[in-house]
């Protein structure tokens, strides 16, 4: 376990509203009569705000030199557990996707939307268990993403949080980044809630 520092002390602290809010949305997929189709929707919502979040942080100035983004590259995994559940390649690159993530103008704020998106990855290992003894089949063969960071998922968070402690050492920088995050949380949310199922042929 890292130690923690006064400033992620902070964001915790004051995303602690929001994080609540994220593990609930995730409540349909720890349920018991969870199906393949609860599966699916998660997949492609989940694709829907990665994948321009990824473009987004790939070209944000000085953000490569705190953290290793190649290492942190989701999308490409959740594309490949779509093909395998069925969706042809030319729907998942139709899939909508969340116009409203930004371009960033600087690694303070970017890494802040990174610190939610990475945060999941925490639950993945649990959630991926609950779904084998669910959804044995589809886990067999699509469950790369949830995966992809499995035995070093505590390894990546502790380099994150190094990254930000690295980057938010003024007093400002540390208000930008936490603003950062609460907009981070709140797009999310709005895309999981507001974003009409897109239907994929079968």
């Amino acid at each position: 376990m890292r130690r923690t520092s006064r400033l992620l002390d902070r964001l915790h602290d004051e995303t602690r509203a929001h994080r609540v809010e994220a593990d609930s949305d995730l409540d349909y997929l720890f349920a018991p009569d969870v199906i393949p189709a609860n599966y699916l929707l998660f997949l492609m919502r989940t694709y829907g705000f990665e994948a321009p979040l990824e473009s987004a942080l790939a070209t944000t100035p000085g953000l490569e030199l705190a953290v290793d983004l190649r290492s942190r590259v989701k999308a490409g995994f959740i594309a490949q557990d779509l093909l395998a559940l069925g969706v042809r390649a030319s729907e998942v690159t139709d899939l909508p996707q969340c116009l409203a993530v930004p371009q960033f103008r600087s690694a303070i704020e970017a890494i802040g939307w990174m610190y939610v998106t990475e945060r999941h990855t925490l639950v993945h290992g649990v959630l991926h268990r609950h779904l084998e003894t669910k959804l044995a089949r589809e886990m067999t063969h699509a469950a790369s993403y949830l995966t992809c960071y499995e035995s070093i998922a505590g390894r990546r968070w502790s380099e994150l949080c190094d990254a930000i402690e690295h980057l938010a050492q003024t007093r400002a920088l540390e208000d930008r980044l936490i603003f950062a995050a609460h907009d981070a949380y709140r797009c999310h949310r709005r895309w999981l809630h507001h974003e009409p199922e897109r239907r994929v042929a079968s």
